[in-house]
């Protein structure tokens, strides 16, 4: 090949590399095309469920431009609530009646509709979470059929609508200090109870993990449980007022075991530990037969237990209740509280195998540093009715009555 000629790439073929090349997105045509399914069936659910199953529009692309026509009607503007340009239809559920009966069939239609379509359940997560972030941009009414909507979804177990997707996106500042939050939240309460347990709630409530955080639905002003207990009560909603004093409750009976048991395990000074309990039962209100039943659970669980040693842990025992028998006195005021010790220590022996021997010689231990008196036991050993091991218990402790008698005839 001479310098002139230049070299050919005959039966070389080159490769270009292809490109993929998206459509343009046009949401607004979709939302046009779907507002004219609803607009051409009158807003007959069933028969634009079984339009939109047969349709070939692009639901996979415009799966949050859908449930916006669903809800308002149309498509709505980028980031807000508000309507966007384009065709719209008086269908939707914020044009509804805020009633169960008239929003209960959204419900259902969209049920049928994820049932063919399950990818669009990210889709409703992300239009719900986008309006209830948005709750200010709601009218009143608009907002009490939302949580309509949400009770029902969750009653009817609609897919897409995890709990933590409904109540998570709502703790803003913004509107839980207007009320809003808390407005909303309660109306979804007293729709969802209507067919649904408490338990049912609570268990939504776990899973949305504001179980334990209520009071974040009250503006700051109103966090506190007797605002919560006085805005329920009001609205009807007695039974979550009670489960909530009861989990207060729980909470006090917690704090306070620890505290005592710490102070005990670390043997703090008899007068502290009997001022922690008093201060504890004025802030919650404990009744004094709780106050009895804790105090033994922490003694005893301060013991120092050794193993399968039956008489360390026979001394271990009683030499803790001799230690903490002021305690328990302080607080054993009355002959029903002392009956309440008695009971506890037989449950206990009960169900403890190590203390099972140990009942008699705890009631005499208890008797001695005059923590019980004759009559309780006298009593208990007659009438007692707690059937747990009482059998045993009573046999075994009935030489401790039998000299208990004598000596009281003797006198």
């Amino acid at each position: 090949m001479s310098s002139k000629e230049r070299p050919t790439l005959g039966g070389t073929r080159i490769k270009t590399r292809k490109r993929n090349i998206a459509a343009p997105l046009d949401p607004a045509a979709f939302a046009d095309a779907v507002v004219q399914i609803y607009l051409d069936n009158a807003g007959d659910l069933e028969l634009i469920a079984k339009c939109i199953e047969s349709s070939d529009l692009n639901f996979s692309r415009y799966g949050d431009t859908f449930f916006e026509v669903v809800f308002t009607g149309g498509r709505t503007q980028p980031g807000t609530t508000k309507p966007d340009e384009g065709e719209r239809h008086p269908y939707s559920v914020l044009e509804s009646e805020a009633t169960r009966d008239v929003i209960l069939p959204s419900v259902i239609y969209i049920q049928k509709i994820l049932r063919r379509r399950p990818f669009l359940i990210k889709n409703l997560e992300n239009v719900m979470r986008r309006f209830l972030q948005s709750l200010e941009l709601f009218e009143e009414n608009e907002r009490k059929k939302l949580a309509i909507f949400t009770a029902l979804a969750f009653s009817q177990k609609l897919s897409g609508l995890p709990p933590e997707t409904v109540f998570q996106p709502m703790l803003k500042d913004n509107l839980v200090g207007k009320g809003l939050v808390l407005s909303f939240i309660t109306d979804f309460f007293k729709e969802y109870l209507i067919d649904n347990s408490l338990d049912d709630l609570i268990s939504i409530l776990k899973r949305g993990k504001v179980e334990d955080n209520l009071l974040e639905f009250f503006p700051s002003t109103k966090r506190s449980d007797e605002s919560f207990s006085e805005h329920f009560t009001k609205e009807g909603l007695v039974a979550l007022v009670e489960y909530n004093e009861k989990k207060i409750f729980e909470v006090k009976l917690k704090e306070m075991k620890s505290a005592l048991t710490t102070q005990i395990t670390e043997e703090t000074d008899m007068s502290e530990v009997i001022e922690t309990v008093k201060q504890r039962v004025k802030d919650a209100k404990l009744p004094d037969v709780e106050v009895v039943r804790i105090l033994w659970d922490v003694i005893m669980d301060a013991v120092q237990w050794s193993g399968k040693n039956q008489q360390q842990n026979a001394n271990a025992a009683l030499r803790q209740v001799k230690t903490w028998a002021e305690l328990l006195n302080t607080f054993c005021t009355n002959g029903k509280l002392e009956l309440e010790l008695i009971y506890k220590v037989q449950m206990q022996c009960y169900e403890d195998a190590k203390l099972m021997k140990l009942f008699p010689e705890i009631v005499r231990s208890l008797y001695d540093q005059d923590v019980l008196a004759e009559v309780t036991i006298l009593h208990w050993f007659r009438r007692g009715t707690n059937p747990k091991g009482r059998q045993t218990f009573v046999k075994a402790l009935e030489p401790f009555v039998n000299w208990l008698e004598e000596a009281e005839e003797e006198e």
